[in-house]
């Protein structure tokens, strides 16, 4: 079953900090793509961790140098039914009456062959891309791969002198 905020009211707030870092052009010519290699909920404390291991590993370049952008969304909104576990207290439980939980936190659910992460980068620093990539991997719950995709620059043909 799928719940979002609409249906439980007072959910909290992603704890992603920013989706985008960096600075956006359009003369990057790499493109590293952090892709799930399995069915999961991954939850928004992780991809935050996973933005941060990568952005530590590429801001040594530059903030100018490289675009970071957070793909997914954690929508989901992960609720728990708490229970007290201690002696004595087995009369403040209600057990499984009225269950439906409280709001704890948000996950994003990812299919196999989703972009977690992408990271945009000059031909210069492929081999910081490659580590940040890495080191964001390390963060998140599944096996991952990294796609690199060169990016192809439009050339604007010269102008004709009559």
């Amino acid at each position: 079953m799928f719940y979002n905020k609409k249906f439980a009211p007072g959910a909290p707030n992603p704890k992603v900090a920013r989706f985008t870092t960096g600075k956006y052009r359009d003369d990057y010519d790499y493109v590293f793509k952090l892709i799930s290699e399995g069915r999961v909920q991954i939850r928004h404390n992780a991809l935050e961790a996973a933005r941060v291991a990568a952005s530590k590993k590429v801001t040594l370049i530059g903030e100018e140098n490289f675009y970071l952008k957070v793909v997914t969304y954690p929508h989901l909104v992960l609720r728990e039914n708490k229970m007290i576990a201690t002696a004595g207290a087995d009369r403040l439980q209600e057990g499984m009456r009225k269950a439906f939980g409280k709001p704890i936190g948000l996950a994003a659910r990812v299919d196999i062959g989703s972009t977690v992460l992408e990271l945009s980068l000059k031909a210069e620093n492929f081999e910081k891309g490659k580590e940040a990539m890495k080191a964001a991997s390390t963060k998140l719950p599944m096996k991952t791969r990294v796609e690199i995709v060169k990016l192809e620059h439009a050339v604007v043909p010269a102008q004709a002198s009559a």
